[in-house]
Formats: structure tokens, C-alpha cells, sequence
């Protein structure tokens, strides 16, 4: 039995919330549901890339608005580099990704952002070979000195795809990148989806675990791709109540973000419904979540 309490601050993906939602709304929506901060995304659509050359005014005036309403914007989710990933053979194209983590690096700067979130792609359109792993490497490490200059965190996602679908593999890469403002960011759904042992490879990256994903997943089987989104939390297969057992056990006591999509009108539900279950299967490892909801 486990004695002291714990309370995690949690987070919001932005894409929980309708895309129609100005920011305005979404911050109003994510405070009143009881997050204490939101995670922006940076995808590789044009328009959410466009962020990236938000001018000062805008960029500020966000961060005023955050001031407002209490409630920050602690972390981006970067996913443009799919489209634009540092493992390419092409050399405009791994420039692209570049220009892409210097614009992250200053926007979240000027955010006041202290977590990046990096996608665990070699590469995602263009075959995956040796060359596009070591590719990979040489740009996590040069992403890993700009973060130094300013002080913002990396953390890379382990992803839904084979290529970096566990933090045993983070643990291999993080051998070749040992900057201390590179670290992981474990989505509990990919692991699970993948067949992994969520909590023995939790136990095995708690000195590099920076933030973490709540997801719900389908495991991957024999004939059937598995499903790494769109799941309401609660209706997949990962065992939420053993993962927070086991974060109690690390004394875990960094963010954690639920990672759901608004796909309809029942987000609100969706949410609140995500929330109770797991507040239920925290409940009984000593670990609060929502504290002030």
C-alpha cells in the first residue's frame, strides 16, 4: 500500500477540442473541464504549420490570453515532421525539417512552452532503410543543441509505427544523443498497441520520462493492424489502473496529457467520460488527478 499522495497536473490535447474553437474558446473549454494546461499542435497541415510564423503580436497576445484565464500552454506536440522528417534522402527536405525545429525552438520560447514534443519518425513516406535511421540520429542530435541554447525540452514520442514503437528502443537511441534536453515522451496507447509491457518499459525510462500521453488503443494481432486513435478512453485495452500503479511506484510527478479527437459533438462527453475513468483507475494508487476541477 502505497502511503502519499500524489497529484499530477494534466493536460489537454488541442485537438480534443473542435477545430472551429477559437483559442479563446478552447482555453475557456480545457479550464472549465479542469485541465490545468493544453498541448498545441504543430501538425504537418499547412495551416497548423503556419504557426510556426506567428509574428510577435500574435504570439504574445496568446500568451496574454493564457495569462487571463489561468490556465498555460505547457507543451506542442510537433508532428510536422512526418511530412518533413530529419531521415529523408532528400537534403531540401531535411533542411525543411530544420527550418521546422528552429521555428518550434522560438515559438515555444516566446510561449513560455516547456516541452516539445518530437515524432519517433525515421521517416514516414519514403522507405526506411539503414541510412534513414542514422539520418534520423544526426538530426536528433543537432535538434538536441539548438533545444540546449534555449532551454526548452525535447522529448520524443514513441509512436504508432514499428520504428520507434517502445522506450526499450528510445533507451538505444537515447545512447547515441545523451543531451540532457533530450528525453521521452511515452504514449502509454502506442506501447500498449504494440504488445509491449506498458509498466516494465515505464520502470525502464523513468530517469528520461518528461511527460506522457493517456491513450486508449486496440493491440496489434495476427490479421488485424490494431487502432491507435480515435478511442474514447475506457474502450480500448490498456490497463490504466496497473500504469498508475506503477507511475506511483517511480514517484512519477511529471504532466501527463490525454490525447483524444474531437471527431463530433460528443466531445464534451467524451472528455468528461475519459476523465471519471481515470480518475477511478488512479484512485486506488494514491494518485490524484483533476485536483482542482
Amino acid at each position: 500500500m502505497y502511503q502519499d499522495q500524489v497529484s499530477l497536473r494534466v493536460g489537454l490535447y488541442e485537438k480534443a477540442l473542435p477545430e472551429y474553437f477559437s483559442w479563446q474558446d478552447k482555453l475557456v473549454a480545457a479550464k472549465t473541464l479542469g485541465f490545468d494546461f493544453l498541448e498545441i499542435s504543430i501538425d504537418e497541415t499547412a495551416e497548423k504549420r503556419a504557426r510556426l510564423d506567428w509574428c510577435n503580436d500574435d504570439i504574445y497576445a496568446l500568451r496574454r490570453l493564457c495569462e487571463q484565464h489561468g490556465i498555460a500552454l505547457h507543451s506542442m506536440c510537433l508532428s510536422a515532421h512526418r511530412k518533413f522528417p530529419f531521415g529523408s534522402a532528400n537534403p531540401d527536405v531535411v533542411n525543411q525539417a530544420k527550418t521546422i525545429m528552429l521555428k518550434a525552438i522560438t515559438l515555444a520560447y516566446k510561449l513560455g512552452i516547456r516541452v516539445i514534443q518530437l515524432a519517433g519518425y525515421d521517416v514516414y513516406y519514403e522507405p526506411a532503410d539503414e541510412r534513414t535511421h542514422q539520418r534520423f540520429i544526426q538530426g536528433m542530435t543537432w535538434c538536441a543543441k539548438q533545444a540546449e541554447k534555449a532551454s526548452v525540452m525535447l522529448a520524443v514520442e514513441i509512436m504508432d509505427t514499428n520504428y520507434l514503437n517502445s522506450l526499450s528502443k528510445f533507451e538505444i537511441l537515447k545512447q547515441h544523443i545523451p543531451s540532457l534536453y533530450f528525453m521521452a515522451y511515452p504514449d502509454v496507447g502506442n506501447i500498449n498497441g504494440w504488445n509491449y509491457d506498458v509498466c516494465t518499459e515505464l520502470q525502464l525510462s523513468n530517469r528520461h520520462i518528461v511527460q506522457i500521453h493517456l491513450k486508449d488503443t486496440y493491440c496489434v494481432k495476427s490479421g488485424y493492424g490494431g487502432q491507435f486513435r480515435d478511442l474514447v478512453i475506457g474502450e480500448g485495452e490498456v490497463d490504466f489502473a496497473a500504469i498508475f500503479a506503477t507511475l506511483k511506484k517511480m514517484n512519477y510527478q511529471s504532466p501527463v496529457v490525454i490525447e483524444m479527437w474531437a471527431k463530433d459533438e460528443q466531445w464534451q462527453d467524451n472528455i468528461i467520460r475519459a476523465k471519471q475513468r481515470l480518475c477511478e483507475a488512479s484512485a486506488a494508487s494514491g494518485i490524484t488527478l483533476f485536483s482542482r476541477a
